[in-house]
């Protein structure tokens, strides 16, 4: 299957925006691990419905005027990993949770580990806001996109 992405100017630096047909699959960090996420064949498009929504969207985000995404989004993972990844969709604007709460949300209260690996994994990052999982003492900790970028998401939410 053929991707279209495009990329945008943010204040966490280039990020990579990449869509189906019909919904985004991933938004990429400047440098991200290639093995992170895999992805197939990518292909440059920049007048992409999609794309321009989701840029459009973040843009705003970054701009402090937006608070929720409205994109469809399509989630490739397993089944356990969707559900992290759908409750991170559950975490309101400026609040954070422990990796421990998304675990007692999927119903594992024991899978905390699996719920920060699920969690650094996640292909949507910022509209799938990972960035809101802290450790249990509320320490910012693991982020693909860095720690520095990580506090610049909460600190521009926190405005």
């Amino acid at each position: 299957m053929e991707l279209a992405f495009m990329e945008m100017p943010s204040p966490v630096g280039i990020l990579k925006l990449v869509a189906t047909k019909n919904a985004l699959v991933a938004v990429l960090w400047e440098n991200e691990n290639p093995k992170r996420v895999r992805l197939a064949e990518l292909i440059e498009q920049v007048d992409h419905p999609i794309l321009l929504a989701t840029q459009k969207q973040l843009s705003e985000y970054f701009a402090g005027t937006r608070q929720r995404f409205d994109l469809p989004l399509d989630f490739e993972g397993t089944e356990f990993q969707k559900r992290v990844w759908q409750a991170l969709l559950d975490i309101p604007f400026s609040e954070t949770r422990s990796y421990r709460d998304i675990a007692e949300q999927v119903g594992n209260i024991k899978a905390v580990r699996a719920v920060g690996a699920a969690n650094g994994k996640n292909p949507i990052s910022i509209i799938a806001p990972c960035h809101r999982v802290v450790g249990m003492n509320g320490k910012l900790v693991g982020f693909a996109g860095g720690l520095d970028n990580k506090k610049i998401l909460l600190c521009l939410e926190k405005q």
